[in-house]
């Protein structure tokens, strides 16, 4: 057997047994280190952008984690609090909007809510779910963002204070657009795929509006700026 035949028997081999030829990993580490070279020399020619760019992803993949999280609470929380609770509906403001009369010709009257659940979504123990899982989500994010992903060194309550707010007022805003239209989802969809819709919109809607703002919340190099500034004192 000569060389040629040696090789393209250990390639063979290593194919059959589930493991990647020396070609194919010298091709995906050729890959990799293509990909290295253009991302130093992206980094080089823009900081800022390639800085920006790697800030996202963290906050990306935190958010979704948290995300996931949420879901699991939205799904299976409410059946702690019984059949019961499942049956009041609490919402509010729950105002009812102009087109109310045309779309309950379709079997569906939306009313403006933004904070509550209706009776199809899962009633007053659906609402305690979300709220208790919203707010479990922000405690396991905000050291995330603030520690790994913006690195920042601000006044700690100050940034709570602040974080707090915008969760609040986002909840309220995506709650209030989401009512429009999630109250006739729950009555057509399966619970499970229901609660996946409405963790993905929310989760989505606020993870845009969330990016920028937390740019503001967790100021980078605040710390050392001080540090800077007492020393020149």
């Amino acid at each position: 057997m000569n060389e040629e035949e040696k090789v393209t028997s250990e390639q063979a081999e290593t194919t059959g047994a589930g493991m990647q030829s020396p070609s194919e990993t010298t091709a995906k580490n050729g890959v990799v280190s293509k990909f290295r070279n253009w991302w130093k020399g992206f980094s080089k020619r823009h900081p800022k952008g390639s800085k920006l760019i790697w800030q996202f992803i963290k906050f990306f993949v935190f958010s979704n984690g948290v995300t996931i999280f949420q879901y699991l609470v939205y799904t299976f929380l409410p059946y702690a609090f019984g059949p019961e609770m499942a049956k009041i509906e609490w919402i509010w403001p729950g105002i009812e909007l102009p087109w109310r009369v045309k779309w309950t010709i379709i079997g569906f009257a939306p009313a403006y809510n933004a904070a509550g659940e209706v009776i199809i979504g899962g009633g007053l123990g659906y609402t305690i779910s979300f709220w208790i899982g919203s707010f479990l989500a922000q405690c396991i994010n905000f050291p995330l963002q603030r520690n790994i992903t913006y690195k920042s060194k601000g006044n700690i309550p100050f940034q709570i204070m602040w974080y707090f707010i915008a969760w609040i007022l986002i909840t309220f805003a995506t709650t209030a657009l989401n009512s429009l239209w999630l109250p006739l989802a729950a009555e057509h969809l399966p619970n499970a795929l229901y609660q996946i819709v409405n963790t993905v919109v929310v989760g989505g809607i606020s993870m845009v509006i969330f990016f920028p703002i937390f740019k503001i919340v967790f100021p980078e190099g605040e710390a050392g700026k001080k540090k800077k500034e007492e020393s020149k004192k």
